[in-house]
């Protein structure tokens, strides 16, 4: 018999137990940083010790912090600017649809002429041709 059949305790040694990555939260991390920032050499040792955490975790968290601090500092406060793109744009579009509006009231002013030429045409072929005499009418002497 095993040790590990003798005592249900004691882990097998032959099955590994799977890891799984910590995650830590953005106040976990600056509460450690700001411990560690006033310890000194050996209580930053003990710090790390007691947390499980590696000086190079550490360094990333801080580097991280600063660089985070950095780009708020560097944001502009207040709405951001307007993109000189999209005012284009628009302006390209509220042309694009007075050019279409104008296009509709030509083609309606070309389609009117057209009727129009179209009528007078009719009212000049039909005043070449000479007026009927019906029976009992005499014809009109414009001479």
């Amino acid at each position: 018999m095993g040790a590990s059949e003798q005592d249900p305790e004691i882990p097998d040694p032959r099955v590994r137990e799977r890891t799984t990555a910590r995650r830590y939260t953005a106040a976990y991390k600056a509460r450690i940083l700001e411990e560690y920032d006033q310890l000194d050499k050996a209580g930053k040792g003990a710090l790390m010790r007691r947390e499980g955490l590696y000086s190079s975790l550490i360094s990333s968290w801080r580097t991280a912090r600063d660089h985070g601090a950095e780009q708020a500092l560097a944001r502009p406060v207040g709405r951001p600017k307007a993109d000189p793109r999209d005012k284009k744009i628009d302006a390209l579009q509220a042309e694009v649809e007075r050019l279409r509006a104008e296009l509709g009231k030509t083609r309606q002013v070309i389609e009117v002429q057209g009727k129009l030429f179209a009528l007078l045409d009719q009212l000049a072929t039909s005043s070449e041709t000479p007026p009927r005499v019906t029976a009992g009418q005499e014809p009109s002497s414009a001479a």
